[in-house]
């Protein structure tokens, strides 16, 4: 197979360009993470600003997530080894879990693509294993645990990875990480998964509105009303929508008619994006007198540059953001959203997909002890099987080799710049006793 050897003397040649010991190494910094994050703010929604960074401010794991761009611009100062995958782009613990697949088995995951282009494979396991001491901190573990768990993380994802290179890309393409329900934490999140319908959602998010209707419930700070030419802007934008989708999946959407826009405040990073909302009713439903029992709701979300986009040149990157997002996913993930697709709504790219269908994922205050571990081990395999698909597994692991250099720099890192983390974390807090919040609202 002189394609495999080939692969295989590329990943060796590449411990030429960056030894596997070199990849503990963070060079020093010639930025201010507070610039950083305030540029990152630019284009936001104002009054959502200090939303943001109140959620920053709850613990180091939060802050973490909220300042990926100061990760990016850490990663993309250094050299990196030059082989590509599809990159999540914010790898994390909160960002894998529990979705519905088209079938409507629920499987585990990557679930979260906002960051995805291509880039090199070890800024996703350098922030996955970072994110992994963290977390364990937050949680209460101390050191010890902290550092096992990340290095059973690694140790497993360079296994997998050895594993992928020698299947086939049918294979490949087509594994799923199956696990046993025995697991408390793994079942726990599963069970939340498939509480997690349209119909829950219907009586969570929206009230009666006359009669057969409903409409997205106000919450403070959470989820409000979108009426007149902001409505219109976005309901406008759905026909364009529906032309990403596959014609099978178009038909399904047009058994849906939407009764509803809200705009709903999500997650610690993307907080200050717009974030649209659309209660859909199935037409069907409406002539059977049903109509607000065959709901679904579409999320329809801003997408910015990834943060990695100023460090790494994709050139396979289309030019509107929402599309990059589901190519990415596409590439990552065995199983998509049936209605995943992209728009554009005055200037600005949105990703489309499905809100909330049978999705949840584990609370880090939950990962202490063994069940870091164990979560860690699922990460790992999640993380290599999309990094398999996307990239070439065989040039990775000749890379990676049979020793363990690699995993043993990659652990060094990981604890290195989960200390960064907490130093940034109470430089950020300091910040924003002395006004760092208003200072960004006025810059804007």
């Amino acid at each position: 197979m002189p394609q495999l050897k080939d692969s295989a003397r590329f990943g060796v040649a590449q411990r030429n360009h960056l030894g596997r010991a070199d990849l503990a190494f963070q060079p020093k910094r010639k930025f201010d993470p507070l610039d950083v994050i305030a540029k990152a703010c630019r284009g936001h929604v104002p009054r959502l600003i200090p939303v943001k960074f109140a959620r920053m401010s709850e613990s180091p794991f939060a802050f973490f997530r909220g300042a990926v761009e100061v990760m990016a611009a850490d990663l993309g100062a250094g050299k990196h080894t030059q082989i590509e995958v599809q990159l999540c782009g914010d790898a994390h613990v909160k960002n894998f879990g529990f979705f519905a697949a088209p079938d409507m088995h629920v499987v585990l995951d990557v679930n979260d693509f906002d960051e995805t282009q291509r880039g090199a494979w070890e800024w996703d396991v350098k922030r996955m294993a970072a994110s992994i001491v963290v977390a364990g901190r937050f949680a209460g573990d101390g050191d010890r645990l902290c550092k096992e768990a990340a290095g059973i993380f690694l140790r497993e994802y360079c296994t997998w990875i050895r594993r992928f290179a020698g299947m086939t890309a049918l294979d490949v393409a087509r594994h799923r990480a199956l696990r046993e329900t025995s697991s408390a934490l793994v079942r726990g999140a599963l069970k939340e998964a498939e509480r997690s319908s349209p119909q829950v959602n219907l009586k969570k998010l929206t009230r009666p509105a006359g009669k057969n209707s409903r409409r997205f419930l106000h919450k403070p700070g959470l989820i409000w009303e979108v009426a007149g030419a902001e409505k219109k802007a976005v309901l406008a934008a759905l026909p364009e929508y529906r032309k990403t989708l596959l014609p099978d999946h178009q038909r399904l959407f047009d058994s849906y008619a939407p009764a509803d826009v809200g705009f709903k405040v999500v997650g610690t990073g993307s907080v200050g994006t717009r974030d649209y909302v659309v209660l859909m009713i199935g037409q069907g439903a409406q002539t059977n007198h049903r109509k607000t029992k065959d709901a679904l709701f579409l999320q329809i979300k801003e997408e910015s540059r990834s943060a990695y986009a100023p460090y790494y040149k994709d050139a396979s990157a289309p030019r509107h953001q929402g599309q990059r997002v589901v190519q990415g996913q596409r590439a990552l993930q065995v199983l998509s959203d049936l209605l995943l697709g992209w728009c554009t709504i005055d200037g600005r790219d949105y990703l489309v997909r499905q809100l909330n269908d049978h999705k949840s994922s584990i609370d880090p205050e939950k990962l202490r002890g063994n069940r870091l571990t164990e979560y860690s081990r699922i990460c790992a395999e999640l993380l290599a099987k999309g990094h398999a698909r996307s990239g070439n597994p065989a040039a990775l692991a000749a890379y990676l080799g049979n020793s363990p250099k690699a995993e043993k720099a990659l652990l060094q890192f990981a604890v290195k710049y989960a200390d960064q983390t907490e130093e940034d974390f109470q430089v950020f807090k300091k910040a924003m006793k002395k006004g760092f919040a208003g200072k960004v609202l006025k810059a804007l």
